[in-house]
């Protein structure tokens, strides 16, 4: 018999993303199937909320909003970077760079290149979109107690 998804569970499923024009951001529909624990962190709340109440086989699609999925694209998270932090690299619109922060690396996309100032973009690449939310829950199983 087949419990639902709830805290307390680990939960193994098929899932993709993808935007409202049907480009797929991510999905594993075609490898292994994911299992993670309800709370774990492994999905943002958002999505993660969507599962309570789905049982093994259920197969569903959600539309998630921006703010429950990547957040709303935020103009301070826009900085100018100076040219010469850049050295040698290509840099154009549209390029991904890692830079370091306190906290470890920070992905940030180039937006715009003015008077030798570059205008990069850290804001989560998917921020302001609504996701569409694809799943097929393969298994339920309460997490083991101790």
């Amino acid at each position: 018999m087949s419990i639902p998804i709830d805290t307390g569970t680990t939960v193994t499923l098929h899932f993709a993303l993808a935007l409202e024009d049907g480009a797929v951001v991510d999905s594993n529909f075609e490898g292994k199937p994911a299992t993670f624990s309800i709370g774990d962190g492994s999905l943002l709340p958002g999505f993660e909320e969507t599962l309570f109440g789905l049982r093994a086989t259920d197969e569903r699609e959600f539309l998630v909003p921006p703010e429950k999925a990547f957040g709303q694209h935020n103009e301070q998270n826009v900085q100018v970077v100076a040219m010469d932090n850049f050295d040698a690299l290509e840099i154009e619109i549209g390029a991904m760079f890692s830079f370091q922060n306190g906290d470890g690396e920070l992905p940030g996309v180039i937006a715009d290149i003015v008077d030798g100032e570059v205008m990069v973009d850290f804001n989560h690449p998917l921020a302001s979109k609504n996701i569409v939310f694809q799943v097929k829950i393969v298994d339920v199983v309460p997490e083991n107690l101790h």
